[in-house]
């Protein structure tokens, strides 16, 4: 059996690995979007913790920054780096008009679909330009931000602004860190950045239809 045949049959198998992973994970009533299952930081550390926690244990908003790596990553140059930002800055931003009693309403649904078209965007390869992009991550950011919001109403200033902070630069080391990996693999392997991306992709889009049919039900 050649090499080639090994690595799309090892392709296949990771696929479904990650992207069923994904899936059981988060139907799992444990995975919850809150690293204070549901309680209101009320310290420096406990607003600190929840800000860096509800990106990565909020399968959803985990899924968009996979997106956003792969999304970034066909930019050139420090664009890769700085439209990101875009995203960042505005969850903050979505998370400020929450607190400001905004009303965005279906925005647990609206953040699922951004999931699904960056998914759609990333894995067909019709890549956008950074101006657009960060049109697209500012609005998404918004809309991520918004329900970054409801975990962190009713809290004091102190642990309001370290969650705005957690929650904000773990964003921006993921993106940064998933895009300067894919970078690193790209030099050792075309073909398995392109392996590694495709089975991101697949798995951010199951993840964001289960999440639209959750938010639907």
């Amino acid at each position: 059996m050649s090499i080639e045949n090994n690595v799309v049959k090892n392709s296949l198998r990771a696929k479904m690995s990650v992207a069923g992973g994904m899936l059981l994970i988060a139907s799992s009533p444990a995975f919850a979007h809150h690293p204070m299952g549901g309680a209101t930081p009320e310290t420096l550390g406990q607003g600190l913790l929840s800000g860096v926690g509800h990106p990565i244990i909020g399968l959803d908003h985990f899924a968009f920054l996979v997106v956003a790596i792969l999304l970034s990553c066909a930019l050139k140059g420090a664009a890769r780096y700085v439209v990101p930002l875009a995203f960042v800055g505005a969850t903050v931003g979505g998370t400020a008009l929450h607190l400001g009693a905004a009303n965005i309403p279906m925005s647990e649904m609206l953040v699922a679909v951004t999931v699904l078209v960056g998914a759609v965007l990333a894995l067909s390869k019709n890549y956008l330009g950074a101006i657009v992009l960060s049109g697209v991550f500012a609005v998404s950011g918004v809309l991520h931000g918004y329900a970054y919001g409801e975990s962190i109403i009713g809290a004091e200033m102190t642990p309001l602004v370290s969650y705005l902070i957690g929650f904000a630069a773990i964003q921006y080391m993921i993106i940064a860190g998933g895009t300067l990996g894919l970078e690193k693999l790209a030099k050792h392997s075309e073909t398995m950045r392109s392996i590694a991306a495709r089975v991101s992709g697949i798995a951010a889009f199951l993840t964001g239809g289960l999440f639209l049919a959750m938010s639907l039900s």
